[in-house]
């Protein structure tokens, strides 16, 4: 789940300059206390300014923060580095990456102690991680519309899927690669489920892309390139009003003194994403890895993440901002694909994918 806003982002680059005091290597004992954990992370992970400081407070460790890349980028990495742990603690393998995680042994068993009845929707299923992964937070992955685009065209919003492959909708439609961004393979995975198996230029899901295409969608590499350049909603610059986002992205586009987003989400289209977190195996800090994550499911950062990465928190005890209850929505259907389907077709569904959205 990618932040949707680059000053924020840059914040956060900020403060994980400021918390990277020391290195994570320590001569410590596995299970001993040491001076510094190492936190991996996707490129879009982001807290306000001071919250990770709370941490060491509470506990004398300094957390330091290292981006891989996008959500696929970090699971490689940890797969490629399994033997020589790159960090102590992940966040953000989500429900697309997950099994591959869990099934090349990077993660040591453990789920916060925290965790309460209420959060279970988000466990993955029994023998899929559910002892190595706790969730952090979720949103639904969906199309966005420019209402206002819309509304001075004269022409009708779609719906649904299938209505994104009409000739009305023709070059309106931005979105990021599967291959490459973890929305993109979380809107391909919707294609999946919603149109099944079939053969590019036929039935199914490659067939839907394969019309996609030819009704001129524009793919880009990641999702800051398809919202921000190619998207015509207002902190946007492109021309083109449906975009692969979220559907907590509407709420962030309000202007001061609006009562109405001037997009929204189309929820017949969505695929929901939980995005994770994990103790790494091999870490020489255990306890204090476990304790870390115990923080990140805790209410002090629950209650930050909304508005630092745009997405819903999953602890019930968290509280939402003001304007959440309006203007950001959830599907009450979502696209869903198992996280043990995922794990054994994504490789041949991006290659696939590729060969489709590249001709």
């Amino acid at each position: 789940m990618h932040t949707r806003n680059k000053k924020l982002a840059a914040a956060g680059v900020l403060l994980a300059v400021g918390l990277a005091v020391s290195s994570c290597a320590s001569d410590a004992a596995p299970g001993a206390a040491s001076e510094t954990l190492v936190l991996v992370t996707h490129d879009s992970f982001t807290l306000s300014e001071g919250t990770l400081a709370q941490f060491t407070e509470e506990t004398g460790i300094e957390v330091e923060v290292q981006a891989l890349g996008d959500a696929g980028e970090l699971v490689n990495k940890l797969v490629l580095t399994k033997n020589s742990p790159l960090g102590d603690v992940v966040f953000g393998i989500d429900n697309t990456f997950a099994s591959r995680a869990v099934n090349e042994g990077v993660l040591a068993d453990y789920a916060s102690k925290d965790l309460t009845d209420a959060e279970a929707q988000y466990l993955l299923p029994a023998g899929s991680g559910l002892e190595q992964l706790t969730p952090i937070d979720n949103g639904d992955v969906c199309v966005n519309v420019d209402h206002e685009w819309f509304a001075e065209a004269g022409i009708d919003e779609p719906v649904t899927l299938d209505d994104l492959v009409k000739p009305e909708y023709a070059d309106l439609f931005v979105v990021p690669a599967a291959n490459s961004s973890s929305p993109g393979l979380a809107f391909l995975l919707a294609t999946i489920a919603a149109f099944g198996e079939g053969e590019a230029g036929g039935d199914g899901w490659q067939g839907y892309w394969s019309k996609l295409v030819d009704n001129g969608v524009k793919i880009d590499a990641g999702w800051s390139d398809a919202y921000y350049v190619d998207f015509s909603g207002p902190s946007s610059e492109g021309d083109r009003p449906l975009v692969v986002s979220y559907a907590s992205s509407p709420p962030f586009e309000v202007q001061e003194g609006d009562t109405e987003a001037p997009t929204g989400a189309l929820l017949d289209t969505c695929f929901r994403q939980t995005e994770y977190a994990g103790v790494i195996a091999g870490t020489e800090n255990t306890a204090g890895a476990e304790k870390l994550v115990d923080f990140l499911f805790s209410t002090t950062v629950q209650n930050d993440i909304p508005e630092s990465m745009y997405v819903f928190p999953v602890n019930a005890a968290a509280t939402l901002p003001e304007g959440w209850s309006e203007y950001a929505a959830i599907a009450e259907n979502p696209f869903v694909v198992s996280p043990d389907d995922i794990d054994a077709g994504r490789e041949a569904w991006l290659t696939e994918w590729a060969a489709i959205a590249t001709p």
